[in-house]
């Protein structure tokens, strides 16, 4: 039986044969959450994307059906999860379409100005440090361009889920925040035209400003 401990750090970094059990997990459980997410941002066929945190490549995957004359790019500093990706979308990488890149939110090995949109699908609350990571990835968006967190747990929301992760977050390294928290967030690295949106009955979350 796996401890919950062992499957939280799984979950903020996966390695090994669990971690890719995790991750196959991951791509299933997200995807609803993924969609209501994106449903808030517009796609347009050229954009460049790039999701942190990509996980098992679902959401680049989705991602890239939107942005079908664009690139979509993901970066995880998992090497597990950059290997599941890169099989998610082995096609689509194949063609020039998709690029998985190993590497850390701190420090995105990306040019500054390079984005349309960035996305963020229940990542941010492992980042290392959450108010500069944002700031960083303001630094790859081009002016105009968005950035998007999605997540299913948040301080505040009336799900057991959220409850739960509230109580143990500490312990388990997660940074949890609240909807005025999430704006705060955002207002402070600099990002305009900030707005939070929650799905009170699943307990969602999502967080959207724009690069000036």
């Amino acid at each position: 039986m796996v401890s919950r401990s062992t499957h939280v750090s799984q979950c903020q970094r996966p390695v090994g044969w669990l971690g890719r059990v995790v991750l196959w997990r991951m791509n299933v459980s997200h995807s609803k959450l993924t969609d209501w997410g994106l449903g808030h941002v517009s796609i347009t066929e050229q954009d460049v994307i790039l999701d942190v945190g990509c996980g098992g490549g679902e959401t680049v995957r989705k991602l890239a059906l939107s942005a079908t004359l664009g690139k979509v790019y993901g970066v995880d500093y998992s090497e597990e999860s950059v290997a599941a990706s890169n099989r998610k979308n082995a096609r689509a990488i194949e063609t020039g379409h998709v690029d998985i890149r190993l590497g850390s939110v701190s420090r995105l090995p990306f040019a500054d100005d390079m984005f349309d949109l960035v996305t963020a699908v229940e990542t941010h609350i492992w980042w290392p440090d959450l108010p500069g990571d944002i700031r960083e990835v303001c630094r790859v968006l081009k002016p105009g361009g968005a950035l998007i967190i999605i997540a299913e747990v948040y301080k505040g929301a009336n799900t057991i889920t959220s409850r739960l992760a509230e109580k143990h977050a500490g312990r388990l390294g997660m940074a949890l925040l609240s909807a005025n928290e999430h704006r705060q967030l955002l207002t402070d690295a600099g990002y305009a035209e900030v707005r939070v949106v929650e799905e009170d009955r699943k307990g969602w979350i999502c967080a959207k400003g724009k690069k000036t």
